[in-house]
């Protein structure tokens, strides 16, 4: 049974920070990309970041370049999110995913996050 256990967020001021991890079970974490999506109120939900199991540089939002960075640890099993500079426009729900390589949409979820910025 593959489970994400997310853990971190919360409330912080403009231009703090958080950091968001992972932890991944029940899967071959090293085959799998690793990304951070996020749902603010009211709109879609948005890949923020992601971490190829092939490796190489993530891919990051243009919203958040700069400023957050992904990070994964294979022999842990575990992704993280550092997240400085945030701004108000960060508020959501976020959610770490995992998808297999042959796979072309995220598989799996996890419990989800709620980060609030308040200016």
């Amino acid at each position: 049974q593959v489970q994400l256990v997310q853990s971190g967020g919360g409330l912080v001021l403009a231009g703090g920070s958080l950091r968001l991890s992972c932890a991944a079970s029940g899967l071959a974490f090293s085959t799998y990309t690793m990304g951070w999506f996020r749902q603010a109120p009211g709109k879609a939900r948005e890949l923020v970041t992601q971490s190829s199991w092939i490796g190489g540089s993530p891919y990051y939002a243009e919203s958040v370049k700069g400023r957050f960075t992904i990070s994964r640890d294979n022999a842990k099993n575990t992704v993280s999110l550092q997240m400085n500079g945030l701004k108000p426009e960060d508020t959501a729900v976020y959610y770490c995913a995992a998808k297999a390589q042959s796979t072309l949409k995220y598989d799996y979820w996890g419990q989800g996050t709620q980060v609030t910025v308040s200016s």
